[in-house]
């Protein structure tokens, strides 16, 4: 009965993979693989160093489908052998090294999933993540650096490279405000899943007498894009600012303004990068930034008119959340657009926020 239950996994997640790699069309990969490599060999991609970037980014992604795709075929195969095997012989000392190798690729083939889902124009581009404290003073401000943490903690869990953009300290704890990149292969199609209100439930450690606090914080989620035609930016509905930039709790104040901050007139979006090297830098940081609020402006409305979930952020404060930590009187950590609910909060809030994002993505397919 053992073998026979081993089996029915392996024949499940069997048709899961072939229904999966479907969706990709593999012979498509492997045909513009080889227009990748036909680009790469020619002399002159060099030249133009942004777009043999653009196409390094795309060739190293592709290059990670297919062998992933290959990779989880000939482990399921294996997998497939070694139960016929283990049958055979009736060793049962096998049947948990089998378990746990189906459950493995059971994680890994979810997670493959998850990137056929990413079927969004700017998925796979780096993403640019913007928390702000609402409500809550000192304790809300104390979320946010809790939440930086944790998304950084996803970051690193999952290969993504963490560059800090923006900063402003919290009065007396935490952080009013920070803006940071992720970059890797669909960091913004993963973490658009994020934006909204977070709601944070605890004892507050700011509390003398032990109270029970709500706070809020929002992030916004953007893609990092280089230029978008679609996107008209005009010199004349642009506010530009430049101020000295200053690390956290004012500390290594600049003696030159290189920080930047670009008002959109239209829109009263506002954007601001002092973390980068040189004035030119952040300036050219900052109109991406811009230009991926735009985008998500206009993806968030096209969404709106489709009905299908918009992500839109609200006003920071009660009701409005799309998730809620609880840490005290229980523990458990819920998104309200999907209902996906763990009860295990410091694991989440060490990044392991994958099934959340799975779980959005989910629904967000179907609509």
């Amino acid at each position: 009965m053992l073998f026979e239950d081993l089996k029915n996994k392996y024949k499940s997640l069997q048709t899961t993979l072939k229904n999966t790699v479907s969706a990709f069309n593999v012979e498509k990969l492997h045909k513009r693989q080889k227009e990748l490599v036909k680009i790469q060999e020619d002399p002159n991609l060099f030249k133009d160093a942004k777009n043999a970037q653009k196409v390094m980014i795309e060739a190293t992604g592709l290059e990670k489908q297919l062998s992933l795709i290959s990779n989880l075929q000939k482990n399921l195969s294996d997998t497939g052998e070694f139960i016929e095997l283990a049958e055979l012989e009736n060793d049962n000392n096998l049947i948990t090294d089998i378990s746990n190798s189906l459950a493995k690729l059971n994680d890994d083939i979810d997670t493959f999933y998850l990137s056929s889902l990413l079927k969004g124009e700017y998925d796979s581009l780096n993403a640019i993540l913007s928390l702000h404290a609402g409500a809550g003073g000192t304790e809300a401000q104390d979320w946010v650096s809790m939440l930086y943490r944790m998304f950084k903690m996803y970051a690193n869990n999952n290969g993504f490279k963490v560059d800090e953009l923006d900063y402003l300290a919290g009065d007396e704890a935490g952080i009013k405000s920070v803006s940071f990149r992720l970059s890797g292969l669909n960091a913004y199609g993963y973490l658009k899943a994020e934006k909204g209100v977070h709601r944070l439930v605890r004892i507050s450690p700011f509390d003398s007498n032990a109270r029970r606090h709500t706070s809020f914080a929002s992030l916004e989620v953007m893609p990092e894009i280089e230029n978008d035609t679609s996107i008209i930016i005009k010199d004349d509905e642009l506010k530009i600012d430049t101020y000295r930039a200053g690390g956290a709790g004012g500390q290594h104040v600049n003696k030159t303004e290189s920080a930047v901050r670009i008002t959109h007139l239209p829109t009263g979006i506002v954007v601001q990068c002092q973390n980068e090297r040189s004035q030119i830098q952040n300036r050219e940081t900052a109109f991406k930034m811009l230009r991926g609020k735009l985008i998500e402006q206009k993806e968030r409305m096209n969404q709106e008119k489709a009905g299908a979930i918009s992500g839109e952020l609200k006003k920071i404060e009660w009701g409005s959340q799309i998730r809620s930590y609880v840490f005290q009187p229980y523990t458990m950590v819920k998104d309200h657009r999907t209902n996906f609910e763990n009860t295990d909060v410091t694991a989440v809030m060490n990044g392991k926020i994958e099934e959340f994002i799975f779980e959005y993505l989910k629904k967000s397919s179907t609509k």
